[in-house]
């Protein structure tokens, strides 16, 4: 008796362990459901350039949402290091819009970290310029009226591609968007092409894109990194370059501390100015464009 009560009660444990363990083992690979169908589709972006731009692609899509990884005042991402914060919001996403052409440096983390996070890279087939000191492409493609167009029409079709069903909302905000920068690179022309000055010394990287539209010559960049002041040495170097430019004009990033900038043109009697390459600024559809309209005005005194 004893038998015939205790094996069927043993047999139904184990059959009863091996379908929790099934379930378990069917469970483990799956994500959470991340797409338009399951919910809400949220798009990060790595940068604020790249927030601005994506916002305008998205505007009124239903069930869509765009939050910017990085805070609004991190400036361009050169070395910039993933936080544990970053990780998260990105966990939480379905598409991470980029700028590409080498500013993201900690891409290869975000693949291991997110493997199946869509990358929109917004420079894609965009022709990209070497920087004189490096073989490294330039990044700040943005930073061109051009640029920016192309980056835009990029993140829309690309974006159209993973989420087809809202394809034709993408493809009319971009076009909107692409619109209204057209109309503001046609004036800066208006008010650019006839400039008598047009040889520049630079702080940073930021400007051979919009130099190469607007007909400008970069004949120096003061060679730093990005927000850190260079030496005494680095400092008379560079002085006695600027003296054998030419040039008149200096223009430093207005995200970075100007005391070196004041220095150099303390020094060599140029007249300092402050162009802003859209890398902070409100959260707002239209930053760009008014920062850009600000930077004309700038360039219309600096130039004339």
């Amino acid at each position: 008796m004893g038998k015939k009560v205790f094996l069927p009660i043993a047999v139904f444990i184990l059959a009863a362990a091996v379908v929790y363990l099934s379930a378990i083992q069917e469970k483990k690979p799956v994500l959470p459901d991340k797409s338009p169908a399951g919910g809400p589709l949220t798009i990060v972006t790595s940068f604020y350039p790249m927030y601005i731009a994506t916002a305008n692609i998205v505007k009124d899509v239903p069930g869509v949402k765009v939050i910017n990884m990085t805070q609004p005042a991190t400036g361009c991402l050169h070395d910039y290091q993933l936080r544990p914060d970053d990780l998260k919001i990105l966990s939480e996403a379905r598409i991470f819009v980029i700028n590409g052409a080498g500013m993201e440096s900690f891409m290869d983390k975000v693949i291991e970290q997110q493997p199946g996070l869509k990358v929109i890279d917004a420079s894609r087939g965009i022709s990209l310029i070497k920087n004189k000191k490096n073989d490294d492409f330039n990044p700040h493609v943005w930073v061109s009226i051009n640029g920016a167009i192309k980056q835009v029409e990029n993140i829309s079709k690309q974006l159209a591609a993973i989420d087809p069903a809202h394809a034709a909302q993408y493809a009319a905000n971009a076009k909107e968007y692409a619109g209204k920068l057209e109309t503001l690179g046609t004036e800066m022309h208006r008010t650019l092409d006839g400039a008598r000055k047009r040889n520049i010394i630079t702080f940073h990287e930021a400007l051979p894109y919009f130099a190469s539209e607007f007909n400008l010559n970069v004949v120096g960049v003061v060679e730093r990194e990005p927000g850190s002041e260079p030496s005494a040495e680095e400092l008379a170097e560079t002085i006695e370059i600027v003296k054998e430019s030419g040039t008149s004009v200096l223009f430093a990033d207005p995200q970075y501390p100007a005391g070196a900038a004041e220095t150099i043109a303390r020094e060599t009697g140029l007249r300092l100015f402050f162009l802003d390459p859209a890398v902070s600024g409100p959260m707002e559809l239209d930053a760009y464009i008014k920062i850009m309209e600000s930077n004309l005005k700038t360039l219309e005194e600096a130039l004339k």
